[in-house]
């Protein structure tokens, strides 16, 4: 199988330029992909292109990741309905420097083969304005740049101003250097690039009379239409500081069993075979999340580490599986505060532990977890009330000893109800 094949059966691509396969399939290929360095980290909506130069690399050939540091101080229109701040140059040095970081977590960058990171803010800063408008903006017409999709919508809506206008000419200046520097003849993306990638190679083509190839991948989204790697709060990130290793993992546990088998073929480094077999015992026993697993171990091991995988599914068996104390002990204060996250809280001061009171006071006066002394010696004689994980009794005194964290103590009833109290 080669690179084409691969992409088609993972449902990773979209378009191309004629020829391109043959080009990838010549043994020395070479070809990049963008990075907007808006942010000091990228976020799971970037995996797809990221798993091209992945693929792309796993078949000998050279992978180039672009960070936007020129066009990040410009914004592109491409699916956007009005202009982006501008970040000065030491912050979007900072970002680019983030990004690297990140997509080491992927690529190789050692052998004959190896990644190369790049920012565009190294050779745009060298160029004039009028030497950028005589010996780039000469080779392409008005009306070419306006027959793409990205200024058409954008001029029949807000309007678009003449620094967005000329994006597409700055990513086709990319693509030009990178071709005459670097030999690398291929730019990829999503399918919202196409415009400004064939840009690029229209830009080529024109002032030096050159093939270059380009490739899309679609993009990702849910079932149900919705924007894949978006929650309620936000984008999910690869920085550990934006979205903690739990959180990254719970993302892909809890993904619906029609979008699993789609993003399994996409972000997965299992072989067709392997795939295969798990989306026919998913089909037979879906209730196992067999795909929602494989998919969460196998990016949080790659995004994050293993003890980081380790500490998530631990966290996770606290709520929903079977889990001891020393489990619960050894979370950190943010995991705690993550994983029970949304669980009724009561705030306690510290001199309500002082008198150690009993397990039946401390669910019905200290903290009202339970409306009445009378419901909570009930739930503690049908041996539905735990402590820190642990069966209590009624003779079960509360004190500093139970702290987790030397701040928080857990209640459940049953198996399902959790109870967070936080001793301030």
């Amino acid at each position: 199988m080669g690179f084409i094949e691969e992409l088609k059966w993972r449902g990773m691509l979209q378009d191309m330029i004629p020829e391109t396969e043959d080009y990838v399939n010549s043994g020395s290929a070479s070809a990049y992909i963008g990075f907007d360095p808006t942010s000091d980290s990228l976020h799971v909506g970037n995996l797809a292109t990221i798993m091209l130069l992945v693929h792309f690399q796993r078949y000998g050939n050279k992978p180039i990741a672009l960070v936007g540091g020129a066009t990040g101080m410009i914004g592109d229109p491409s699916g956007k309905s009005a202009e982006r701040n501008f970040l000065d140059e030491g912050q979007l040095r900072l970002n680019q420097n983030c990004i690297e970081k990140q997509l080491r977590q992927f690529l190789d960058f050692d052998g004959d083969a190896a990644a190369v990171v790049v920012n565009n803010y190294d050779w745009m800063k060298k160029i004039s304005f009028l030497d950028f408008i005589r010996d780039i903006g000469k080779h392409i017409t008005v009306n070419y740049m306006m027959a793409k999709d990205s200024v058409k919508n954008r001029i029949e809506g807000q309007g678009i101003s003449f620094t967005e206008f000329s994006y597409q000419l700055v990513q086709g200046t990319d693509f030009y250097h990178l071709f005459s520097e670097m030999d690398c003849k291929m730019q990829m993306g999503g399918s919202d690039q196409w415009g400004n990638i064939t840009t690029g190679v229209e830009l080529i083509r024109r002032k030096r009379g050159d093939k270059a190839f380009a490739l899309t991948c679609p993009l990702v989204t849910k079932a149900d239409g919705s924007k894949f790697g978006k929650t309620e709060s936000g984008n999910v990130w690869l920085d550990r500081e934006r979205t903690s290793p739990y959180k990254f993992y719970q993302y892909w546990i809890n993904a619906s069993d029609e979008d699993a088998v789609k993003l399994i073929k996409v972000f997965s480094l299992k072989s067709k075979e392997e795939i295969e077999s798990m989306i026919l015992q998913h089909e037979k026993e879906p209730h196992l999340r067999i795909i929602q697993k494989a998919l969460a171990e196998e990016l949080t091991e790659r995004v994050h580490s293993k003890s980081d995988l380790t500490k998530a599914i631990e966290a996770t068996n606290i709520l929903f599986g079977k889990s001891t104390k020393d489990q619960l002990v050894d979370l950190s204060e943010r995991d705690i505060l993550e994983v029970f996250e949304g669980v009724p809280t009561f705030h306690i001061g510290r001199d309500d532990l002082s008198s150690s009171p009993g397990i039946i006071d401390f669910l019905a006066g200290t903290t009202e977890i339970l409306s009445s002394k009378g419901e909570a010696r009930r739930s503690v004689k049908e041996n539905s009330i735990s402590v820190n994980k642990e069966k209590v009794g009624d003779a079960k005194l509360v004190s500093d000893s139970d702290l987790i964290s030397d701040k928080y103590i857990v209640v459940q009833k049953g198996k399902k109800q959790y109870f967070l109290v936080v001793v301030d």
